[in-house]
């Protein structure tokens, strides 16, 4: 299983910390790593930092923290990703400084040579409050936004509704189909970016259990399955990725298509949409089995748009309908 790397970008006041550090205290089933631009961006009091090893911080919570300042990011990540069995991490974030270009920072994460890694997106946080101000001294922010697979609007507690609304819609006029998520006081559910593994009991630094996140949090994670024992058209699916809705920020789960005796395991990250071929395990069902993960997603939408991949009638699609599905195939 490999290992997704995050982008998470914003400018200086951004509030990225601050969205940095609720994940690191609410992802209490995910083991994350975290590169960081310098220690003292980290709220370390908040952090509890339990103890240091080579510019590597070992959290309270089985989190560990890395700084560029003293290697590349291929070096920290080869680093982070080393660890095997119980202690190996689910998920890493690279936390961009306030003056990167994020575009940079996804190079050097999709250019890496470092083994059983893969690219987890480009998580860009907007200040709600100084949004007009900062688009004003930093005309870029808009590529920012553009660029980017999710949007976070940071601040939206000293926000109304109607300016949330119109942030909302300001920031899906330059990007139409990324998931906008609000998160007042930095909260952000981390079922949005990361997988939630089986509860932990241990942990890397000091072997105490983690709190329960906060069970009030308000989630903007939305989660749609879809299942299909009929086998799906290449063609029809390949256009529905294509033009997938706003909001959808990962796809997921085995896909079985008319005229192929394989398995593809879909993985999609934003824009980045990889098939992985391979046989059906012993025993499972041919069945596809997706879920969408997003922000704000209308499931019956996507439902009817899915059903209507279903492939009809018993001839199979030609022999180019899966070229689509192979352009974006690992090892072909």
């Amino acid at each position: 299983m490999s290992t997704p790397v995050v982008v998470l970008a914003g400018f200086l006041g951004a509030g990225k910390t601050t969205v940095l550090n609720h994940l690191l205290r609410s992802a209490a089933d995910v083991r994350l790593g975290v590169v960081v631009n310098d220690f003292g961006a980290v709220g370390v009091d908040a952090l509890l930092v339990s103890g240091w090893a080579d510019s590597t911080v070992s959290l309270e919570n089985g989190c560990l923290c890395c700084s560029t300042e003293d290697g590349t990011v291929d070096e920290l990540l080869a680093r982070l990703t080393a660890r095997r069995g119980p202690d190996a991490l689910d998920a890493v974030v690279v936390e961009a400084s306030g003056v990167a270009e994020p575009a940079a920072m996804v190079r050097q994460v999709l250019a890496s040579t470092v083994p059983g890694i893969r690219y987890g997106g480009l998580v860009v946080v907007v200040d709600g409050v100084e949004f007009d101000a900062v688009r004003q001294r930093h005309p870029q922010l808009d590529d920012h936004v553009a660029m980017a697979d999710v949007v976070i609007l940071s601040k939206t507690d000293l926000l109304d509704d109607a300016a949330v609304a119109r942030l909302t819609e300001r920031c899906r006029e330059l990007n139409a189909w990324a998931p906008v998520v609000p998160a007042a006081n930095g909260s952000l559910d981390p079922r949005l970016l990361f997988e939630a593994g089986p509860p932990r009991t241990r942990q890397l630094a000091l072997g105490e259990a983690v709190p329960a996140p906060d069970e009030h949090l308000h989630s903007f994670y939305d989660a749609v399955e879809f299942r299909s024992p009929e086998p799906l058209d290449p063609r029809r699916f390949t256009e529905f990725l294509d033009a997938r809705p706003s909001g959808v920020f990962r796809i997921k789960g085995p896909v079985r298509f008319a005229g192929a005796d394989e398995r593809y395991l879909l993985q999609t990250v934003g824009a980045a949409v990889r098939f992985t071929r391979g046989a059906w395990p012993r025993g499972a069902p041919r069945t596809t089995e997706l879920v969408l993960i997003g922000a704000g997603l209308d499931a019956p939408a996507l439902l009817a748009d899915l059903q209507r991949c279903v492939h009809a009638g018993s001839e199979p699609p030609d022999e180019w309908a899966l070229m689509g599905v192979l352009r974006s195939t690992e090892g072909v």
